[in-house]
């Protein structure tokens, strides 16, 4: 394990990373208010790893900069999906070109004499820390997002936020449904992770839920239209992962290369599964796609709390001497787990978890 001198650590820096989530400004309170405790000082990293390649981007975070905070949603330091130092987009001779600068970080960051960086970020976010790591860079890892789908932790702060306002975008769309007898096909986040979909799908008591775990057979999921049809209920409510894919096809995204980011943008299953019910079954269908509804808002009473214990903990595993971990949820207790363990994968839904057999008893079609 590496470890670091807690007594010798003066002075601190936090960032977040990847796309927002609500609880991210409960981290940043309880980390910042934690360190000031132990008389260090504590700089704010704005928008991803910015503050690093320039020093216009760092504020120091005082009590008063971080007072009242928790509540609310978004960051305070703002973030970036995009900038990695590793893979920098810079003007050169044939236009934008992918760069490393990150050695440029690397010596910032010690010319500022920080002893530790606080990420708070997602897959990405880690990855990017890990390779830090690799170049003498302290760091404690803060998992986040509202896909829940990072290895190591039980649940990631943001989650339960995202689910309760997709289930609640959900609950709406069954009266006008049910009013127009129509299908209702609602596209929520996740990546390649069915977490968000499978839980506010069920919470919100759809009809079919669709994941990334589970190729889908559109023809499957018409046949529970029509067995509603046959009950007399002529209105359904299908719920899809950004992620979820046709057997035989592939992933249906919005644009395969963005410059500036490392996968391509997700987006456009709930068009052409609504497309696809329309054609099969002559039902009026519609589709809506909730995007970054999921991201916004204030904080549920579970992400306020676990964003508050993430923070602190992480300020804890400093003063343990413990460095290159991720703090992570094995409740009841929160624990630490090697940064290089979390990037090895990613959290998928078990087919054989409770989730899916609930969805199976209640009739639920995943699509199989």
């Amino acid at each position: 394990m590496d470890t670091i001198d807690p007594s010798k650590i003066k002075k601190i820096a936090i960032n977040t990373g990847g796309g927002d989530a609500p609880g991210l400004n409960a981290v940043i309170r309880a980390a910042t208010l934690a360190a000031l405790r132990q008389g260090w000082e504590v700089y704010g990293i704005r928008h991803g790893y910015r503050g690093l390649l320039d020093s216009k981007y760092l504020i120091q975070l005082t009590k008063d900069r971080v007072r009242g905070i928790t509540h609310l949603g978004g960051t305070i330091l703002g973030t970036a999906n995009k900038g990695d130092p590793f893979n920098f987009p810079m003007e050169g001779k044939n236009g934008i070109e992918m760069v490393d600068i990150s050695d440029r970080a690397v010596e910032n960051f010690r010319k500022l004499k920080f002893d530790a960086l606080i990420t708070i970020g997602g897959d990405g976010s880690h990855r990017i820390a890990h390779s830090f790591i690799q170049k003498g860079m302290p760091i404690i890892g803060v998992p986040k997002t509202i896909d829940n789908d990072m290895i190591g932790t039980d649940v990631t702060f943001g989650f339960d936020t995202a689910v309760t306002t997709a289930t609640d975008a959900i609950d709406k769309l069954h009266s006008t449904a049910e009013s127009h007898e129509r299908v209702m096909v609602v596209e929520v986040m996740g990546r390649y992770a069915g977490w968000l979909a499978l839980n506010s799908g069920l919470a919100g008591s759809a009809h079919a839920i669709l994941i990334p775990e589970i190729p889908f057979d559109i023809e499957k999921v018409c046949e529970k239209i029509y067995s509603r049809e046959a009950a007399g209920r002529h209105y359904s409510i299908v719920v899809c992962a950004e992620g979820a894919y046709p057997k035989n096809g592939g992933l249906i995204v919005q644009d395969e290369n963005i410059i500036g980011r490392r996968e391509p943008l997700l987006g456009g299953v709930a068009k052409y599964v609504e497309k696809e019910i329309a054609r099969i079954t002559g039902k009026e269908t519609r589709s809506l796609v909730l995007g970054h509804l999921q991201r916004g808002g204030s904080p549920s009473s579970f992400d306020r709390l676990l964003g508050l214990r993430f923070g602190a903990a992480a300020i804890q595993t400093l003063l343990e001497g413990k460095i290159n971990v991720m703090v992570a949820l094995d409740p009841p207790i929160v624990k630490t787990i090697p940064i290089e363990d979390v990037i090895k994968g990613m959290k998928s839904v078990p087919l054989d978890c409770d989730s899916i057999h609930v969805a199976r008893y209640l009739g639920v079609s995943l699509g199989d």
